[in-house]
């Protein structure tokens, strides 16, 4: 499922699969500042699905992405197959940014790039929703905790300060 560098100096280092099963190297995204979140579709915050696709749209063209990574760690709010969240995500809130396939963001079967992520800002994911600001180099920026919307005044901040770099 993913690949990890001993040592990973950056996000660029992992390969994850997409929501379609497809091998995807995150070093597609070098050279654009991404948010990477984990996302979940019967949560209080999954309406944020909503502030995170319109934030993708605007900032996409200058180099801007997101990259959602459903986890059924909280709750069990993520109970659906790669297939029905995608099929979800479309029809409810015309998600069109990077979806991946469903992994663990938390406990012994955390996946790679969760670790790193963790290792490098606030320790271990306490929700649905958490965001990861990462730069066009692939190391974290920051990191916005749940309650954080992606159109919130300091999230916006962060992405246009990372955009400028």
């Amino acid at each position: 499922m993913s690949a990890m560098v001993s040592g990973a100096s950056g996000v660029y280092e992992f390969t994850m699969n997409s929501i379609d099963g497809k091998s995807t190297p995150l070093g597609e995204f070098r050279g654009k500042v991404t948010m990477i979140v984990n996302v979940a579709s019967r949560c209080g915050y999954t309406p944020q699905y909503a502030a995170l696709e319109a934030v993708y749209e605007k900032y996409r063209d200058r180099g801007f992405t997101i990259a959602g990574f459903p986890a059924n760690n909280f709750g069990e709010q993520e109970p659906g197959t790669n297939e029905e969240i995608k099929q979800f995500c479309s029809a409810k809130y015309n998600v069109k940014f990077p979806m991946f396939a469903k992994i663990s963001v938390l406990g012994d079967d955390i996946a790679p790039l969760y670790r790193y992520l963790s290792g490098t800002r606030g320790g271990d994911i306490e929700w649905n929703f958490t965001k990861f600001l990462v730069g066009r180099d692939g190391k974290v920026i920051e990191r916005f905790e749940s309650a954080v919307t992606p159109d919130s005044p300091e999230v916006i901040a962060a992405i246009e300060k990372a955009l400028k770099n």
